[in-house]
């Protein structure tokens, strides 16, 4: 199959990051947001992240505008029906989601991927509103997506081979990042492994047995991570973790996956990290730490 347009519901941080990642890989993409006014700041994000790459001399202002130039506005969901794949990445809500990919199978017709970068919904229960099942698959990109060469190729109940093999030929050789196959489970691998590590961070916080600044410095220096729990949490945003905890503890029933009460009490104050301004740590508006 031959891949040109791909279409990127979702222009939160995950979808930008999608979107200037295929539009670098020589794609068109076509975002689609909920309001034009997000589908605008979405854009400004990405131009931002591309400016910052050009600061550092990663990037040529050339190689921008054609980055940019790949990147297309979306009215609607309608207007991704000539896309060869299209990828959710909206917030993780479970019904939005079913919402979504019901429209999106009356929309693109066959043999068009529909994939959902979900990282710990069941891409069963997605599928199963829709009119083709067999053609709904789990890509679930990791933050960075620029810089993580990894994807979690998510294989519902129903999810056709040939669904499968085209979407792992796109990652590996089109967008040219590593897949994993992983079948469908809460929270996949990724998340399975982090969101408990984050869970254990903050209860370590919360207990009072150091600070924030420490416990991420000793995973950072002691761990080689490249972020500390806390403040990936801050990036992943804390409500995302938050859901995704809670749809683990719910599936699992290990005590394990309770989210930390720490946790909710940020989430119910607004500080939700860098979406925010403010998590375990202050950012700028571009997402810098102060």
């Amino acid at each position: 199959m031959t891949y040109k347009t791909i279409g990127v519901v979702g222009g939160g941080t995950m979808g930008q990051g999608i979107a200037e990642m295929l539009a670098a890989r020589g794609l068109d993409v076509r975002l689609v947001e909920k309001s034009p006014e997000i589908l605008e700041h979405a854009l400004n994000m990405i131009t931002v992240s591309l400016d910052k790459q050009i600061n550092r001399w990663a990037l040529t202002e050339a190689e921008k505008k054609l980055i940019l130039s790949r990147i297309h506005k979306a009215d609607a969901l309608e207007d991704l029906a000539g896309c060869d794949m299209v990828i959710e990445t909206i917030s993780e809500d479970m019904n939005a989601k079913k919402h979504i990919f019901f429209q999106l199978t009356q929309i693109c017709p066959p043999p068009t991927i529909l994939a959902s970068n979900t990282s710990a919904l069941s891409l069963t229960e997605i599928a199963a509103v829709t009119t083709s099942p067999e053609r709904i698959i789990g890509m679930h990109f990791l933050h960075p997506v620029a810089k993580i060469h990894l994807v979690e190729v998510v294989r519902g109940m129903k999810t056709s081979d040939a669904t499968f093999e085209a979407t792992r030929r796109f990652v590996d050789d089109i967008i040219q990042k590593k897949s994993i196959k992983v079948y469908e489970s809460p929270g996949y691998i990724t998340s399975r492994l982090i969101c408990t590590l984050i869970n254990e961070a903050l209860h370590t916080l919360s207990e009072g047995v150091a600070s924030a600044e420490d416990i991420d410095t000793a995973m950072r220096i002691g761990y080689g991570f490249r972020f500390g729990p806390l403040e990936m949490c801050d990036r992943f945003g804390l409500d995302s973790v938050q859901a995704a905890l809670e749809e683990m503890f719910r599936e699992f029933g290990d005590i394990k996956y309770r989210p930390s009460h720490l946790l909710k009490q940020m989430v119910r104050a607004g500080h939700l990290g860098v979406k925010t301004g403010e998590g375990f740590f202050r950012y700028d508006e571009d997402g810098d730490r102060l």
